[in-house]
């Protein structure tokens, strides 16, 4: 005994058409007729249809003038235009109107006719298109309804969406009295099984005029079958044809709603008794269909990216409330109950390592770590979704109904770190449009029994009851959780550490120099002054004193000096940082020979031999640029100034779109383990002690460098240290 499931009813090659239609196939090869309807002879009145097989149209000019003589067939192109596109024309046929579609496909041209069928009751104005000033999902498809009652007007009108497991929904409904409605009702994924659905993505228009009709045959002479997919009249399915009439309807048409090129769901509709739209009428209502579901998709969109707004503004919020925690784990515990909330869960579980938190409904520890021993097991990506966890693995893992749905996010495998959000049980009730379950027929033909799924009879509200699931994830909890993982990404533990680190230090060196700055040169500059003032005026009037004495105040002096210097830096750190800067095309080379002539003079180095190479322009602020020179050429002159021979080499080069300047000296060189902490404020090396200094001036150097959009680096060992100064190239506008 064979069996046919629904899935595999092979309708798209039925060996039929409706009655209210007439084919004609031609052969593209040939461009001679391989099969007809067996009602062709109604329309063009030939005495042997048979005659047919084998000839050109052009064979019977009288009988199939209107044909030959139409817009689409005086196109000389037409065999070369895309396959499975409808052409549609409308043409006289014994003096009657009939429409005349053509298309392409599969080896063949295929020609359909229907009469023209006046429309008296179409009522429709501009009006009914203004879909897109709807801001509701539900308004937008009962406003389509609307719009197709008055050019179809059939006694039960629906908008049926597909659900992610192919069953669907009556999400619309426009009813009058002779059926009953059907709104709200479920109907399981075997009532339009999957070749109908793609059957319903590439012919989007289907009519059903009379269910009661007698089909009728193709003649043929080809023995393969004739693939009807694209026929307008293409005879419907047994089952089908009886699903309908179990309805209690006589009539059907239906169209398909594609959203983002997938079959969304149907706009069906269903007549009490016989009914045929007219062609016309029909492109009408699928060209309404089609504006309905743009302007869907638009609204959709629009409700998506308010959604990601919303989600990146909280998301914001995190990143800032992150920050104030020092490790990954302690953020995550301080932020919980918005983590839990951004996919809308019922529960959180945060494990890292032995540590567990927990926020909102959740299982105990028990059943926490056999779910984790199961992701272990059973995940291969970083996240899972599932909203039938409780169903699928209830017994396995001895769950309860706060476990129905689980989403499981892998921050780190290796060290146990990971969130797991919980959705309890949802006692969902699903009203089905009569009993879903199949049921299974047997027929008899040619003493071949043949079982196949039989349509239901009653179509009477049935409830069923579905436990062990939670509420579906839908695609935008998904989203959230997608996010927090980037958000956990961004912020992993070594980056996290690292960053929090660096910004402690910074922090507290701003908030020590800020501090230090404004005491120097509020309360220490004039008391400085004075001391130094009445030091030399102690030391000019003790004349006859020793000179023990008078090299003691000497030192006093010298200490003053010194530490008026500290403050004049500290100050232009200071504003290295806080002040206006103005970048301009800079010339060097005059500003690197006086700041080398008076460095020479300072430090007491005229044996100094400065070399000045290439000195290329940059973009720099003129007052900051002279800082940083003065600090590095000041340091080349001054370590290098013991040397039996002092060296300093200046120089620049273009290297793309910035200039770099090297300036080498062969002086004491720094120690590898003070490289780390070069650029800090007040940080001098061991082997720098014997020099004056106070050990800011590469402070302000980095500092000024990177306002500047550049940067300094250095090179040393024990022969001495090259710092390197990256600038901006000067951007120069040919005139």
């Amino acid at each position: 005994m064979n069996f046919v499931e629904c899935h595999d009813e092979p309708i798209h090659i039925p060996g039929y058409i409706q009655s209210f239609g007439y084919l004609i196939g031609i052969d593209t090869a040939s461009l001679t007729i391989s099969f007809f309807s067996e009602n062709i002879s109604d329309v063009f009145k030939i005495e042997r249809s048979e005659d047919l097989f084998g000839k050109k149209l052009s064979q019977f000019p009288e009988l199939f003038n209107t044909v030959l003589e139409s817009d689409i067939f005086k196109d000389s192109d037409f065999l070369s235009r895309r396959e499975n596109e409808t052409y549609f024309d409308k043409i006289l046929i014994n003096e009657k109107p009939f429409h005349f579609s053509v298309f392409r496909t599969n080896d063949y041209i295929f020609l359909e006719f229907e009469a023209v069928h006046e429309n008296l009751r179409k009522r429709i104005t501009n009006k009914y298109d203004n879909f897109y000033i709807i801001d509701n999902e539900q308004e937008i498809w009962d406003k389509l309804l609307g719009t197709l009652s008055k050019i179809i007007n059939y006694d039960r009108m629906m908008v049926y969406k597909f659900m992610s497991d192919g069953s669907g929904k009556v999400v619309a409904e426009k009813t009058n009295n002779n059926l009953e409605s059907y709104k709200g009702l479920h109907y399981p994924e075997h009532d339009i099984p999957r070749q109908a659905r793609e059957l319903y993505k590439k012919k989007r228009k289907r009519i059903f005029s009379n269910v009661y009709s007698e089909p009728v045959r193709l003649l043929s002479r080809t023995k393969k079958e004739i693939d009807l997919t694209f026929v307008a009249s293409r005879a419907m399915s047994p089952i089908h044809g009886q699903y309908i009439k179990n309805s209690g309807a006589s009539s059907s048409f239906s169209i398909s709603i594609i959203i983002d090129d997938k079959l969304w769901g149907l706009v069906t509709c269903q007549n009490s008794e016989a009914k045929h739209i007219d062609l016309e009428d029909r492109v009408q209502a699928g060209i309404f269909t089609v504006l309905a579901s743009n302007a869907y998709s638009s609204f959709k969109s629009k409700k998506e990216l308010e959604y990601r707004i919303d989600l990146n503004e909280k998301l914001n919020t995190l990143k800032s409330e992150f920050l104030k925690h020092n490790t990954l784990f302690e953020s995550l515990d301080a932020n919980k109950s918005e983590l839990r909330l951004m996919p809308k869960a019922d529960g959180l579980v945060i494990i890292s390592d032995n540590d567990v938190v927990l926020n909102g409904t959740t299982p105990n520890r028990v059943i926490i770590e056999k779910i984790i021993n199961w992701a272990y097991e059973n995940m291969s990506e970083n996240i899972y979704v599932s909203n039938s966890f409780l169903r699928d693995y209830g017994d396995e893992l001895g769950l309860n109904t706060d476990v129905a749905g689980v989403i499981i996010y892998f921050v780190e495998r290796s060290k146990k770190e990971i969130l797991i959000w919980f959705r309890k049980e949802f006692d969902e009730h699903i009203t089905w449009a009569g009993n879903p379950e199949k049921n299974i027929d047997v027929i008899s033909k040619d003493g071949v029994e043949t079982q196949f799924v039989s349509p239901r009879t009653s179509f009477q509200v049935f409830t069923e009851n579905i436990r062990g699931n939670s509420k579906r994830w839908g695609s935008k909890n998904v989203i959230a959780v997608h996010l927090i993982r980037d958000l956990i990404l961004e912020t992993s533990h070594k980056q996290y550490i690292t960053i929090k680190k660096l910004n402690d230090q910074l922090k507290k060196v701003n908030e020590e120099l800020d501090s230090f700055s404004y005491t120097i040169s509020h309360d220490l500059g004039t008391p400085l002054t004075v001391m130094k003032l009445n030091a030399q005026m102690l030391l000019n009037s003790l004349s006859d004193a020793s000179e023990k004495n008078k090299n003691k105040i000497n030192s006093i002096i010298g200490e003053i000096d010194n530490m008026a210097e500290m403050m004049q830096n500290v100050l232009q750190l200071s504003r290295a940082k806080h002040s206006e800067i103005q970048l301009e095309t800079i010339e060097t080379n005059l500003t690197i020979q006086k700041i080398t002539e008076n460095a020479k003079i300072t430090y007491d180095s005229p044996k100094s031999l400065v070399v000045i190479k290439e000195c290329p322009e940059v973009l720099a602020d003129k007052t900051m640029l002279h800082q940083v020179f003065l600090n590095i050429i000041n340091n080349a002159v001054k370590y290098s100034s013991d040397r039996e021979q002092p060296i300093i080499e200046i120089g620049g080069s273009e290297s793309g779109d910035k200039i770099i300047y090297r300036i080498k000296d062969n002086g004491i060189g720094i120690p590898e383990e003070n490289k780390h902490k070069m650029f800090k404020i007040f940080n001098r090396m061991d082997n720098a002690k014997k020099f004056k200094g106070n050990g800011v001036g590469l402070s302000i150097v980095h500092r000024i460098m990177n306002r500047l959009g550049g940067n300094v680096d250095y090179e040393s060992n024990s022969e001495g240290t090259c710092f390197i100064l990256t600038f901006q190239k000067p951007k120069f506008v040919e005139i």
